[in-house]
């Protein structure tokens, strides 16, 4: 490297070898001191250059293992800096050649240049004298500093022996900056990285989930991010996210056109899963996407992604590739290395794990309400005289809850309605909900009063010696005596809705769980057209913290909404007010209103007063 022919300046003035090195001392000082690289920079090309009264300096770092790269330059034309900014190794100049051997050179004159460089095209620019030094650290070159002085002049041996040792501190000012920078780099990560298994655990919901993983990385790792599953023999992207929306929404077209096939022999995301392998790309080059491309179209379509960089790491789950987690950057000064693909497998490590198992609670929670739901009744059938809502909103959980209910009317024109609880879950509890439902309708077709039924499954329990505590209340209802007719074990208190509004809150229990009472004595009230009654399990009215009798007065309160309009509505509306979206209790709910009579006017009856 040698000074352009615009070189105007006057010849180098002697100066006092003292001077010189007083000023390389003051160098010395700054480099101690510099906290970045690019101060470093300064420091060499500005300082130091001036302490020796060069015109031109560089200096260069090895890039990768063949490069060179220039992240300094001073007293070149812009174009011939450009030009120089990275070259290989191998280039016939002092800085490669320094680099590779270790070795300090000194040029003395514009004809010893030409003699040692004579390929350079600028190598003639009239009389110079050059010094190149080597970056020394830790046993290995790592750059070189070139300094130009005009005329053909020696440089005193101590300003050599000092220029070694500024180069020396210079290697280590960069060591220590690009070690801290390091370990501030590695600090961040395990600190995202627990962030991130944080984040992860703290949901079993596999959208959510991935989503998160996503969202994590854009925009600190990667411009776009994607995690693609394997299913049904292809990949499915399951979540991504772009910096910029409008590029997201392209991308996920660009998929959708030309999807990755887990099975194909090519490659991109296709040998990740094939191999269990991950993918690099350090520079997406246009020949790279050109051979890359299934027709021009497709090129054109990759050329618009605007991709630079790419990496792609298989999600490893017990051995097996479940999917891909894909980074990619589209700014050209961030390119992914062996380093982020390290990390990004640590990333990927633990979101396969988190979306293993998001897809099994999935997967297991689907299991756990099917069974419920194929214990309880799929629909409750009303009659000319009675209107029946219900609702049953699992708690998501992958356990089977024990609530139970049903609704039916008897061939004299009765109805039977019920709420339970077995208390517990899992497969035992879903197994006794499924008996005492099948329990009370056999005992309520055998005799429907409520001492007689209640009686029954008393002694049922008692004799079967089970450990499960069953709640249960029960209702006969008699449109032609105008009664409701109630028996409750150990349950929630039933909430009568009179047809003009007022609501009831029935007698709690009159005795304890099934099979833990001899007698029962039950309560009968009227039953009016119009009327409704309500049946609820714990899971609606319970919250933490709170004491049950708050539930019930919310749910009292809430009651009211049960109007003469749709039933179903009505019970809705009940069940939002009163429900907590925290609770991890199932929720069952029953409402039974008696039909309001019309007459031939259009008008309805008014509700006929009987005795309890």
């Amino acid at each position: 490297m040698e000074p352009h022919r615009g070189d105007a300046r006057p010849p180098r003035m002697p100066r006092h070898v003292g001077e010189t090195l007083t000023e390389l001392a003051h160098v010395t000082n700054e480099l101690i001191t510099a906290s970045t690289v690019d101060a470093v920079s300064k420091i060499v090309t500005q300082h130091m250059a001036d302490a020796i009264g060069a015109t031109i300096a560089a200096l260069g770092l090895l890039h990768g293992e063949d490069q060179v790269k220039l992240i300094g330059v001073r007293g070149l034309a812009a174009e011939e800096a450009t030009e120089w900014q990275v070259f290989p190794i191998t280039s016939p100049n002092t800085v490669a050649d320094v680099i590779r051997t270790g070795e300090r050179i000194l040029l003395v004159g514009a004809d010893e240049i030409a003699r040692r460089y004579p390929s350079l095209q600028n190598a003639q620019r009239g009389e110079r004298s050059t010094v190149t030094i080597p970056l020394r650290s830790s046993g290995r070159t790592i750059g070189a500093i070139h300094l130009s002085v005009p005329d053909a002049v020696e440089l005193h041996p101590a300003e050599l022996e000092f220029l070694d040792v500024l180069a020396d501190t210079c290697a280590q000012a960069i060591e220590r900056i690009e070690s801290a920078a390091v370990a501030e780099k590695q600090t961040g990560r395990l600190a995202f990285l627990a962030e991130a298994s944080i984040q992860l655990a703290s949901s079993l919901d596999l959208e959510a989930t991935t989503a998160a993983v996503t969202e994590l990385t854009v925009p600190r790792f990667a411009d776009w991010c994607a995690i693609d599953l394997v299913r049904d023999g292809g990949l499915h992207r399951l979540a991504a996210a772009h910096t910029d929306p409008e590029r997201a929404s392209f991308v996920e077209r660009f998929q959708r056109r030309w999807p990755s096939s887990p099975g194909s022999t090519g490659g991109g995301l296709s040998s990740v899963v094939r191999t269990g392998r991950p993918l690099l790309v350090p520079e997406i080059t246009d020949e790279l996407l050109a051979g890359t491309a299934r027709d021009e179209e497709h090129l054109a379509a990759l050329r618009e992604l605007g991709m630079h960089s790419i990496l792609a790491v298989p999600l490893l789950v017990r051995g097996h590739v479940s999917g891909v987690l894909t980074w990619a950057s589209t700014d050209p000064t961030r390119r992914y290395d062996e380093d982020d693909v390290r990390f990004a497998e640590h990333l990927a490590r633990r979101a396969a794990s988190a979306i293993d198992n998001a897809d099994l609670y999935g997967q297991t929670r689907a299991v756990a309400e099917q069974l419920q739901r194929a214990v309880l009744p799929e629909a409750l059938a009303g009659t000319n005289d009675w209107e029946v809502a219900w609702r049953y909103e699992p708690s998501g959980r992958t356990e089977v809850g024990g609530d139970f209910y049903d609704a039916f009317p008897l061939a004299d024109g009765r109805y039977v309605a019920f709420v339970g609880d077995v208390m517990g879950r899992g497969v035992a509890a879903s197994a006794a909900m499924a008996q005492m439902r099948a329990a009370v309708r056999a005992f309520a077709s055998a005799d429907p009063e409520p001492a007689a039924v209640l009686g029954a499954l008393d002694r049922m329990v008692t004799q079967f010696d089970t450990d499960q505590l069953v709640t249960l209340v029960y209702l006969l209802a008699d449109a032609e005596n105008g009664t409701l007719r109630v028996a409750n074990a150990g349950h929630l208190p039933p909430f009568l809705r009179r047809f003009e509004g007022a609501v009831q809150r029935l007698p709690d229990a009159d005795g304890p769980p099934l099979g833990l009472a001899a007698e029962r004595h039950g309560l009968e009230v009227s039953f009016h057209p119009g009327d409704a009654v309500l049946l609820v399990t714990d899971g609606l009215v319970e919250r933490r913290g709170e004491d049950l009798e708050t539930g019930l007065a919310r749910l009292w309160k809430a009651t009211s909404v049960l109007a003469p309009g749709p039933l179903d509505e009505g019970l809705r509306e009940v069940v939002t007010r009163v429900g907590d979206d925290s609770s991890d209790d199932d929720v069952a709910a029953l409402v039974l209103r008696r039909a309001a009579r019309i007459p031939a006017t259009g008008g309805l009856t008014p509700p006929v007063r009987m005795s309890a």
